[in-house]
């Protein structure tokens, strides 16, 4: 029988290996720099892949503007004195006579403890009949009472005082110390104050957002405005109801980066530095600092802004790249503005998948290599 040498089995081994590896996919994080600008609009792709330059940063450095209306910042606060439906009131009588209407025997006084102001804003007192309440204050609640009263008992003296009541009330809920139902009081009649006395926010302030709905309007403001704006810091209305959440705003990182996940924004803005070194920054032994790349489907303003035209209609795939070892590129990535739901991709340097070609060549020679060894040992056996 005739043997086939071992140097041409080894020869048909590597030509074997070489298309093995050529003919299957080497493991990757992702797509390389060559298949993403395959994908351009200039190469017949759906998507506009730009180089990130100091007219691009200007163009997309676009941060969600929270604030309030002009209604909100034009109301007026709410006076501490003032009656509202649902309010509680207590009432003191003095009649200058020893047989009064409403005093009982021995006593010249009559004491209602807990009056309720109705949803339609009356109160009843005996003798003065069904009196408006809400609008007023308890002084001229009081003037009332005794104009009321004065034909029927000589020189009344009447003491209204206003009680906490669930007249004028706001709820909060969400991130707070304590979240509750809270009556609107001369100490806590603006919205920093309200939040105050529910014991504040239980969140990082740089990542708060209160928002507030009333009736039909619902509007946020970041919570570190309340201060750094007062204006902001609104008069509160009775029914407000008022939510304090985290930020959901988040980006996704891929690629050559120290992780690979989902990760919220810790500030208002952030940048594309900040979002490299919030997931650990870039792999030293495989990313390639030439292809950072952020995915985004952009507003057609901004597209149109960034791309020098004005033809574009609705949203547009936008591929931002960022070259770090350009002389500018550090600056050009700590100007670039990461935006909600941003995909932040780094690739992997040429190199990478050379190393990865060679090991699965070498790791695919030295099986062969054995099952050889093994026939050779077969042979010499029989």
């Amino acid at each position: 029988m005739k043997r086939t040498p071992t140097r041409l089995v080894r020869s048909v081994a590597v030509l074997v290996a070489m298309s093995l590896v050529a003919s299957c996919g080497l493991p990757r994080v992702g797509p390389n720099k060559r298949e993403i600008y395959a994908g351009s609009v200039q190469r017949e792709g759906d998507a506009f892949v730009v180089a990130v330059n100091d007219r691009v940063t200007r163009s997309t450095a676009v941060v969600p503007a929270l604030g309030f209306s002009e209604a909100f910042l034009n109301a007026a606060i709410v006076g501490s004195d003032t009656i509202q439906p649902g309010d509680t009131l207590g009432l003191t009588i003095w009649e200058n006579v020893d047989d009064g209407l409403l005093a009982p025997e021995a006593s010249n006084s009559t004491t209602l403890e807990e009056v309720q102001v109705d949803g339609a804003g009356f109160i009843f007192v005996p003798y003065a009949g069904r009196i408006r309440a809400a609008g007023n204050t308890p002084e001229r609640v009081r003037q009332i009472i005794t104009e009321k009263l004065e034909d029927q008992t000589p020189d009344p003296q009447v003491q209204v005082r206003r009680l906490a009541g669930d007249g004028s009330t706001v709820s909060l809920v969400g991130a707070v110390g304590g979240q509750g139902v809270f009556a609107i009081e001369r100490p806590t009649r603006t919205l920093s104050a309200m939040i105050a006395r529910a014991g504040g926010v239980t969140i990082e302030p740089e990542i708060a957002q209160i928002k507030i709905i009333r009736g039909n309007q619902t509007e946020t403001v970041w919570f570190q405005d309340l201060y750094k704006n007062p204006e902001f810091d609104i008069a509160l209305r009775a029914g407000d109801r008022i939510l304090v959440e985290e930020d959901t705003r988040a980006f996704t990182a891929l690629g050559a980066t120290g992780a690979q996940a989902r990760v919220p924004f810790e500030a208002q803005s952030i940048s594309a530095v900040e979002a490299i070194a919030t997931v650990g920054g870039l792999l030293s032994a495989t990313a390639d600092p030439t292809g950072v790349f952020v995915f985004r489907n952009e507003p057609a303003e901004i597209a149109n802004s960034v791309l020098g035209r004005n033809d574009l209609i609705g949203a547009q795939r936008m591929v931002y790249v960022l070259d770090l070892t350009k002389p500018n590129g550090m600056f050009m990535a700590r100007d670039f503005v990461i935006r909600d739901q941003d995909t932040l991709y780094v690739t992997e340097a040429p190199y990478v998948q050379w190393d990865k070609t060679i090991a699965s060549l070498t790791g695919s020679l030295g099986s062969i290599a054995t099952v050889t060894s093994i026939a050779d040992t077969l042979r010499a056996s029989e």
